[in-house]
């Protein structure tokens, strides 16, 4: 058995999950790219793949992120057609795809499915749309994200897991296709399986609310954000669009635009 996760820290509380039950026993795979930003245009083809590499290099550049540009090149591409070959050399072999409800989790399920077809009958989906866990504390929460659910959950959680059926691997692929033609920055999850895209400026209009008259640092602007607004998406992406908004000569800047304790932002001044 084969588990594949969207989203890093995932990865030890699947892994933790594993060992409470050894009828989930196998390895866990992570694809790591956040398929819910960036182009996707021709995202299976070298120019696409390379397309997108540059873009990544361009959002993480010159900051607190700047360290995972040497990351960037490990290919997504690579770990799915290697899960492909696993699975044509063993034929017992099968796949869990873990999907909670997430625009992360969700286009990186799009984006994985058209390696997965020649599998089907092989391949298991654990959609946790809407589904109810107990917290550590024991009170009843709805997870977002995977990593949020306690390692004894996953023994509630794997109870969920079905085959994708063939009329999703006809469908979801071309609603995929759909998405990476339309070649938008933002994708947004609906509800369900239904992803929306918009431009790459999605997220400004919510993060200026957080520019005020005063000084503030970049990095109170994207916490108060990320914390204060409902959809949010990852520090890096903001730490790009507040610098791409102060190129624009939006707002007053002082420091070094660069690392997000090193420089403050505030609203033209008439002195400014």
């Amino acid at each position: 058995m084969i588990h594949v996760v969207f989203n890093e820290p995932d990865v030890p509380v699947l892994k933790s999950a594993i060992e409470l039950d050894e009828s989930l026993s196998g390895n866990v795979v992570l694809i790591k790219d956040d398929y819910s930003v960036g182009p996707l245009e021709n995202i299976y083809a070298e120019e696409g793949i390379e397309a997108r590499n540059h873009w990544w290099k361009s959002v993480l550049n010159g900051g607190d992120f700047e360290p995972k540009i040497s990351h960037i090149e490990v290919d997504d591409n690579e770990t799915a057609n290697s899960l492909a070959i696993f699975m044509q050399e063993n034929e017992t072999e099968i796949i869990w795809i873990w999907a909670a409800q997430n625009k992360q989790n969700v286009s990186g399920y799009y984006w994985l499915l058209p390696f997965m077809k020649a599998f089907q009958g092989r391949v298991n989906i654990l959609y946790l749309n809407n589904l109810p866990f107990i917290n550590e504390k024991g009170n009843i929460f709805y997870p977002t994200w995977l990593s949020q659910i306690p390692a004894k959950e996953f023994l509630k959680a794997k109870k969920l897991a079905r085959e994708i059926t063939p009329s999703e691997f006809e469908v979801d692929p071309d609603e995929w296709t759909k998405l990476c033609s339309e070649n938008k920055g933002v994708r947004i999850l609906e509800g369900g399986k239904k992803l929306a895209q918009f431009d790459y400026d999605y997220y400004d209009g919510e993060l200026k609310k957080y520019i005020m008259p005063d000084w503030q640092k970049a990095g109170k602007i994207i916490n108060n954000f990320s914390s204060k607004t409902k959809e949010t998406t990852s520090s890096a992406y903001l730490l790009w669009r507040l610098k791409v908004m102060l190129a624009m000569d939006l707002y007053t800047v002082q420091g070094e635009i660069g690392m997000m304790k090193d420089f403050e932002i505030k609203y033209h001044s008439k002195e400014d």
